[in-house]
């Protein structure tokens, strides 16, 4: 899957307007102007062949849990300004490409070296894409399972009920409920959770955990029907 995000980063500022960089990742151009006055930018920092490089930029990558479990490309389109060959600032469009493996989780970092603003004699920053989970509206993710939150009437508490799920490889899967559901209980199902980082070829499990749902109200022949039916029920 490949998802393309237009001009994610804007444009960063050239001649004294204001970078972008800054205000989009947190980073802070101070920091590196700071640099450019302490002497380690111009022709002092270049004699001394010690350039400082500019503090690493951090920014949030959004994926869903479908492009996390089957991976996906996305593509990024940033501006940056450099100095051309004559030392004048221009600015510099370019695509990254960030291929997301399926084994990735919330966290996980991706480094594209030296890729920031650059300042005379300051080596540019990098720029570090953190991975985080979009909420999916049915499966949560905890480690390497899934978690799935059913509710279930009374009715079907007390005679079973057959689910079926789509999975984020969309493939159906059935879920025969045959026993009656007590409160709190689990069915764990294997295999079904997202790919295991030291073995890809495993899965976490599937988890599905059951809201029981209650009638608000019954009428009086309805309560006579069900001390009828479970009056001589055992537990």
């Amino acid at each position: 899957m490949e998802d393309f995000i237009p001009d994610l980063f804007g444009r960063f500022g050239v001649n004294g307007e204001k970078d972008i960089f800054p205000n989009f990742f947190g980073g802070s151009s101070g920091k590196s102007r700071a640099s450019h006055r302490n002497g380690v930018n111009g022709e002092a920092g270049r004699n001394q062949g010690n350039n400082a490089k500019a503090a690493a930029i951090e920014s949030k990558l959004a994926c869903t849990l479908e492009e996390l479990y089957k991976g996906a490309r996305k593509k990024l389109k940033i501006s940056r300004v450099g100095p051309d060959e004559f030392g004048k600032l221009k600015t510099v469009e370019e695509i990254l490409k960030i291929d997301l493996k399926p084994v990735w989780k919330k966290g996980t970092k991706i480094t594209y070296p030296e890729k920031g603003n650059q300042e005379p004699g300051v080596t540019p920053a990098d720029l570090i894409f953190v991975v985080v989970e979009k909420p999916h509206a049915v499966f949560k993710r905890d480690g390497n399972d899934l978690v799935v939150h059913l509710k279930i009437p009374l009715l079907e508490v007390l005679t079973g009920r057959t689910f079926t799920l789509t999975t984020l490889d969309a493939r159906s899967v059935t879920i025969p409920v045959t026993d009656i559901v007590k409160p709190g209980r689990e069915l764990v199902i294997q295999d079904e959770g997202i790919p295991i980082s030291k073995d890809p070829s495993k899965k976490g499990n599937l988890i599905i955990k059951f809201e029981l749902i209650f009638p608000s109200r019954l009428t009086l022949e309805q309560k006579s029907d069900l001390k009828r039916v479970l009056g001589g029920a055992v537990n």
